[in-house]
């Protein structure tokens, strides 16, 4: 078999020549050693930048340029890999002939022979000098702002178009940690949308999406309440489809200010009027109450007699008795009518949109002395963040303390001895559900719809009401087209479980 004979131009001619200008013009500093690290070539660029000429370099030891600050174990591991036949790449401080350092980009590739021994290493090296400071620099910037984020007194996060936190601060993992691990950024758009809000990403950095959004969030240790504000903020990704193509990713920088110590203040102010207002409401209940009781009672024996009365005048015809007796029925008719008109009325109330979560709170707190005074112990578990309800605020904290009520005396029974009120509020299937439950001795089946009726209780005695709590709670219950419906507790008592239906949320994304 004859070998192929190169002439002169011949790719097997020219190659070489190619491959040996590039190496020698090439703006990035190649060098050859041999095994041991003795340097065999380098290019004008090693040269440059190091600052050696060739003479001093050739046969020297690649050591030369170790500026011995490198730590011994990156040069042991730099070994054990080219020693393998596996190129490393790594940083180490070098030192230039002058004595300037600088820190270099090191990729060491070793070079086999015919029988797969390595014979020599090919190194290339940058000075990343620059690089080094300005990666520093950023790193430092970044560690700064994140140091200045992490000690704001305020919940910070940062959010993208599909509502995933990519960014947080200290008080934000602290509030979700207080919530159960329940994301804030969620509860806070969930609040903000239900209200109306359109979330529309603005193209100018910096414009708000909603500002001084006053939040509610139910914990454990209590109702907290925020300022939220949300800003559009954008980054230009890094990846290759936007490198020569500016394409900006929108986010949404979430900010809330607690504000519960102020709302406290002013939370302290508000139950004091909705305690005397609660007070006026009982006292126009009660005097509802008595009243119609009495028309109800004195209705009875008005009909026996109007019937006694209608008897009589068809056998008898005119009769003294009968006379007297249509006096008489006139009489208890009128008094029956005087008695209707001087019931009083509650004042007219407009609907709006109430919070679930409040009214029960408010109910709660003007239950407590009842409460301690009976030694219950309560169980609040509301949801964080409830959408609201369109009705009267007034009518549903009634009813709801009416419920309340009724749990109270239900295990204010003499002789028992656990007393628990379990409270939960959730929000599900477009509906509002309120679980009222107590660990008193319940109510039999039999009983759970007539309970419901006027002037009907199941205490012999002692009840603050005249059996109208129960009625009136299902009457506002069908105002707000909600029911209510009794079942056994988990513990044996009684749960009210009260159904209503939730305003319409926003939507769930951004537009």
């Amino acid at each position: 078999m004859n070998t192929p004979q190169s002439t002169p131009g011949s790719p097997t001619t020219i190659v070489p020549q190619i491959f040996e200008q590039a190496v020698e013009q090439a703006d990035i500093a190649i060098s050859i050693s041999d095994v041991n690290a003795t340097i065999l070539y380098v290019n004008p660029a090693f040269v440059r930048m190091t600052g050696y000429a060739p003479d001093e370099l050739i046969g020297a030891n690649q050591s030369i340029l170790s500026n011995k600050s490198t730590p011994v174990a990156v040069y042991e591991e730099l070994w054990a890999v080219i020693s393998r036949g596996l190129a490393w790449n790594g940083r180490l401080v070098n030192r230039r002939k002058d004595g300037s350092k600088y820190l270099a980009d090191l990729l060491i590739t070793p070079v086999v022979d015919g029988d797969g021994e390595i014979s020599h290493y090919l190194a290339l090296q940058r000075d990343v000098t620059p690089l080094h400071r300005l990666e520093c620099e950023v790193a430092g910037q970044k560690a700064l702002i994140e140091t200045v984020v992490d000690s704001a007194p305020l919940v910070i996060a940062l959010v993208d178009r599909h509502d995933k936190v990519v960014l947080d601060n200290h008080e934000y993992k602290k509030l979700m940690g207080d919530l159960r691990m329940v994301e804030p950024a969620r509860l806070i758009l969930d609040a903000v949308r239900a209200d109306g809000t359109v979330l529309r990403p603005s193209a100018r950095i910096g414009d708000p999406a909603f500002s001084e959004h006053e939040l509610r969030l139910e914990s454990p240790a209590g109702p907290r309440w925020f300022s939220c504000s949300g800003l559009w903020v954008q980054r230009q990704p890094g990846d290759a489809d936007g490198f020569f193509h500016r394409r900006d990713d929108c986010y949404l920088l979430l900010i809330a200010r607690e504000t519960t110590r102020q709302r406290a203040e002013q939370e302290k102010t508000r139950m004091a009027l909705l305690q005397a207002m609660m007070a006026e409401e009982s006292r126009i209940d009660t005097l509802q109450e008595s009243l119609s009781a009495a028309v109800y009672k004195i209705e009875g024996p008005v009909n026996v007699m109007a019937s006694v009365m209608a008897t009589i005048e068809r056998r008898s015809g005119l009769d003294p008795a009968a006379a007297a007796l249509r006096e008489a029925l006139a009489a208890c008719r009128e008094t029956v009518e005087t008695l209707r008109a001087v019931i009083p009325e509650h004042r007219p109330e407009s609907q709006t949109t109430v919070n679930i979560n409040e009214v029960m709170r408010d109910v709660l707190d003007l239950s407590t002395e009842r409460m301690l005074a009976a030694g219950i112990t309560v169980h609040w578990q509301p949801q964080a963040v409830m959408p609201p309800v369109l009705g009267y605020a007034k009518r549903l904290r009634t009813m709801f303390k009416a419920i309340v009520d009724n749990a109270i005396d239900a295990m204010n029974a003499k002789g028992w001895t656990w007393r628990e009120l379990r409270v939960t509020t959730r929000a599900a299937s477009g509906n509002i559900s309120v679980v009222i439950e107590d660990s008193g001795p319940g109510i039999p089946i039999a009983l759970r719809l007539k309970v419901f009726e006027p002037f009907y209780s199941t205490r012999k005695s002692g009840g603050q009401h005249l059996g109208t709590g129960l009625s009136s709670a299902q009457q506002v219950a069908a105002v707000h087209e909600g029911v209510i419906r009794i079942e056994a507790g988990d513990s044996g008592g009684c749960a009210m479980h009260v159904t209503l239906p939730a305003l319409r949320k926003g939507s769930p994304s951004w537009s």
